[in-house]
């Protein structure tokens, strides 16, 4: 598989970045990853806005513009013989003196890298299992999508490798927050409730996208702090991420869910089905409001 690293396209197996690269030794870097349908990046404006601003919060001058990226994006799909794909596109501070560098960073290292990705119409589900170990607040005043994963990890550790199976992270307060890898949301009597980014947890894209879609077909939505038992005693449950979209939970803990059944979670899922298709459908890259 051929990747891009700083300005050439290399087999994965031959791509190397500096030691003293600050996203290396101190996780100063932020990622994205996104699907690409068909050849289109889905809500890619989004994930370009976000990462601009994680870059500015960490110092790191970084100036390529959208249609480069996108360039080098349709070029690897293309030297890879790729239509559907899981993206990943990183940006680190780049090269620097050992040490804690107070000075911004000019000449980060920006790596893009992908595997194929087929898009499906089945709708698997999972079980959500409340981790022990509790969400930890982020390093600064929101959540970055960093290099900083070590919550994560232990999290995953806690649930195992079973990919049936969501962890789902706890403040230490005890209010939902996330989980392991996506964002969670819960409904009752037809309203969709979701964590506020004030818990700490991450702003993810699929989650705004989820908010939007949810109005735009009439579903009311509310955003805040709410406990475990909220969560436990809801009608519907489901999670979201960029690569496994919408995803249903049959149960968490002890409490049982109708899954993909869920009324509402069923209607999301079509709209977000029925948005995706028609995006293919105009050969157009778009974002939400």
């Amino acid at each position: 598989m051929l990747i891009y690293v700083n300005g050439e396209y290399v087999s994965d197996k031959e791509a190397v970045i500096s030691p003293y690269d600050h996203g290396f030794l101190y996780g100063l870097g932020v990622f994205e990853t996104f699907r690409v349908y068909s050849g289109h990046p889905f809500l890619f404006d989004d994930h370009y806005e976000r990462l601009l601003t994680a870059l500015s919060f960490l110092h790191i001058e970084w100036h390529m513009e959208k249609k480069e990226l996108l360039q080098i994006l349709h070029e690897l799909l293309e030297r890879n013989g790729i239509e559907d794909a899981y993206v990943r596109l990183n940006v680190s501070a780049g090269t620097a003196e050992v040490g804690l560098q107070t000075d911004p960073y000019y000449a980060p290292s920006v790596i893009m890298f992908m595997k194929p990705l087929p898009v499906t119409d089945s709708t698997p589900e999972k079980k959500g299992i409340i981790l022990q170990v509790p969400r930890n607040t982020p390093e600064g005043p929101f959540r970055l999508k960093s290099h900083h994963y070590l919550n994560n990890i232990l999290g995953k550790r806690e649930v195992g490798n079973d990919p049936k199976k969501e962890g789902i992270f706890l403040t230490k307060e005890g209010y939902v927050a996330e989980g392991i890898v996506s964002n969670i949301f819960f409904v009752k009597q037809g309203v969709l409730y979701t964590p506020s980014v004030e818990t700490g947890i991450l702003n993810g894209i699929t989650r705004a996208f989820v908010l939007r879609l949810a109005k735009s077909i009439g579903v009311q939505t509310r955003i805040g702090f709410f406990a475990k038992e909220e969560l436990l005693k809801s009608d519907e449950v489901f999670v979201t991420n960029s690569i496994q979209e919408i995803v249903p939970m049959h149960g968490v803990g002890s409490a049982s869910f109708p899954g993909k059944e869920g009324e509402v979670t069923a209607k999301l899922i079509h709209a977000y089905r029925i948005y995706r298709h028609i995006l293919w459908s105009k050969n157009e890259i778009t974002k939400g409001d």
